[in-house]
């Protein structure tokens, strides 16, 4: 039998130093014959550090050291085609065209003895089934009203999808709207933000997502220029707004497909710059809208008639010094109808009602406090009097009867570019910045640095929006991604007497502002006092009458008289005083 054979080489270096070995004579260590030996005592000094160990514990195990790591492979274009049955299988001499020959065929075949043995047995299985059915409750929710604490699970978000700009000069996904709370689809408004950034050949177009399908967009919208902002209505979903570039307010219904926009306002009598945010406001009609542009102006619309704007507001402030200041997002919650908040590209935030009869009393109170345009703006969904808001490199939380906020982040070494709040959590809000990194503040555990800090993408954070059951939000960037993150039950379920605790930060806060504001008005009020005080002295000191200054002009000249006359009899010069 012939023998199998395998030479397997290794390198040399692999089998580690060699070993040199050497010649010597030979030593006794041990006769065990005899007895003697030679005798190696220990060391008096290592002795005494002996200490022997009771109990000892060791633990052992062997496994695979494993690491989490996730990643997003590229799409693959695919697309979803089905077709539909209608006739067919029907033997070759039935021309099932004829409903005469498809009747003898049945005839014929419900005739068959197996056919009426194959149905019967089909029957009973059926009907096994049915009656099973029927005495379950597959859908019997057995755990109802049970509460799960998550709050000793560590917080955690992962990636479920992204989506991107299927145009080829790729854009800024700008704005993010979800359809609806239970909605699956959204829509995104892809534009290009840098100055004189468009090139010849860009597309102008936005589009609708399906979550299950990330790979194609199912609906196309068309405007006359690239979308700045997109929102769907409340009361009609199939709804859309957008604001666009030049100015322009459009809706568009997504039931008809593919299309330019139903209807689109008049240039005369629309914004002269972008529109930055568009927003429904409560009507009887589910038609009303308004949107905000950095002209400095505040249209409301109706899109049954968008040939002129129901009513305007120039962003002014009262008693001011006249300044225009330019819009860039609003804020509206219909459990205060008649309110609305517009933050400016001049860092100042305004607390408007739209019932004032008088332009100068719309804008109720004015908040300072960023150094920069404010690019977020919402108020809390379970405290509205409570909102948040991001223009520089610090988010703030204001209340709108105090006129500085009440809570501030830290600093961030990168700009802030939007912020949202969480639909199903009071006290969980989400921070963007411009170097792609998302944060997560939970301040029911955690109120100095945010929970959990997530590098979406490589680019600066545009849109930011959460779904309505709070477990899902779309996170846009500048290089037209779109990345759609899951949270951890635990930073989307609503905790244990979470809302009392997060009401009582924030009424406490409130509290401290309004202590600290009226400090500072009294210290205001002591330094004015003490001013006039001042100023009345020295009017007191100014008050002197011309005669008292001759009297005190002569008194003085005598004097320096009198002190040279001494100084001459003592031998000294000629005076030289001389009066005048």
């Amino acid at each position: 039998m012939e023998e199998i054979a395998e030479a397997y080489t290794r390198p040399r270096r692999d089998f580690g130093r060699p070993c040199n070995f050497s010649l010597r004579e030979a030593a006794l260590l041990v006769d065990t014959s005899t007895g003697s030996r030679i005798e190696i005592r220990p060391e008096a000094e290592l002795e005494e550090e002996y200490v022997v160990r009771n109990p000892v514990e060791r633990a052992v195990e062997r496994r695979d050291v494993m690491s989490v790591h996730e990643v997003n492979t590229e799409h693959i274009q695919t697309e979803s085609r089905g077709v539909l049955h209608v006739e067919g299988g029907w033997p070759k001499d039935v021309n099932y065209m004829e409903a005469g020959s498809k009747e003898r065929y049945k005839r014929k075949v419900e005739k068959d003895d197996d056919f009426v043995y194959r149905v019967k047995a089909l029957g009973e299985q059926v009907e096994v089934a049915i009656m099973e059915n029927n005495a379950i409750d597959i859908y019997e929710n057995y755990f109802v009203g049970e509460e799960v604490d998550h709050s000793g699970e560590p917080p955690s978000a992962k990636t479920l999808t992204v989506f991107r700009d299927p145009a080829e000069l790729k854009r800024t996904a700008a704005d993010v709207a979800w359809q609806g709370d239970n909605s699956s689809k959204m829509a995104i408004a892809y534009c290009e933000l840098q100055f004189q950034g468009m090139v010849e050949g860009t597309s102008m177009s936005s589009y609708v997502w399906d979550v299950e399908n990330p790979t194609a967009p199912e609906l196309e919208i068309v405007p006359s220029s690239p979308l700045w902002c997109l929102e769907y209505n409340p009361k009609d979903p199939h709804i859309l707004l957008g604001g666009s570039q030049n100015g322009l307010i459009a809706f568009w219904d997504t039931r008809k497909g593919a299309s330019a926009a139903n209807s689109t306002s008049s240039v005369e009598r629309s914004h002269r710059d972008p529109v930055y945010s568009a927003r429904w406001i409560q009507s009887k009609s589910a038609s009303e809208c308004f949107s905000c542009s950095t002209d400095g102006m505040v249209h409301w619309w109706d899109i049954r008639k968008l040939g002129e704007p129901l009513d305007s507001l120039r962003l002014r402030i009262p008693k001011g010094d006249g300044t225009i200041l330019g819009g860039v997002v609003l804020d509206y919650d219909f459990s205060m109808p008649t309110k609305y908040m517009v933050g400016t590209e001049q860092g100042v935030i305004l607390n408007c009602n739209k019932k004032a009869r008088n332009p100068n009393d719309k804008i109720l109170r004015t908040f300072n406090g960023h150094h920069g345009p404010i690019y977020a703006l919402q108020r809390n969904p379970f405290f509205p009097k409570f909102f948040l808001s991001v223009g520089d490199w610090s988010a703030r939380i204001w209340n709108e009867d105090t006129a500085s906020s009440i809570i501030t982040t830290k600093y961030h070494m990168s700009y802030l570019t939007n912020a949202a709040w969480s639909p199903t959590r009071a006290g969980v809000f989400l921070t963007a910045k411009m170097d792609g990194t998302v944060d997560i503040w939970d301040y029911l555990h955690k109120q100095n640095d945010p929970t959990l800090s997530l590098q979406v993408s490589d680019y600066d954070i545009r849109a930011l929006d959460f779904h309505g059951s709070g477990r899902f939000v779309a996170v846009g960037d500048g290089e037209g991604t779109t990345t759609l993150l899951q949270l951890s039950p635990g930073l989307s379920e609503m905790q244990n007497q979470e809302r009392q605790t997060i009401g009582a930060m924030f009424e406490r806060e409130q509290k401290r502002e309004k202590m600290l504001e009226t400090r500072a008005r009294e210290l205001k009020n002591q330094s004015k006092i003490q001013a006039e005080m001042v100023s009345s002295q020295l009017d007191d000191i100014a008050e002197v009458s011309e005669e008292q200054l001759r009297q005190a002009e002569r008194a003085f000249y005598d004097a320096v008289r009198q002190a040279e006359e001494e100084q001459k009899a003592l031998g000294g010069g000629e005076s030289s005083v001389q009066e005048y």
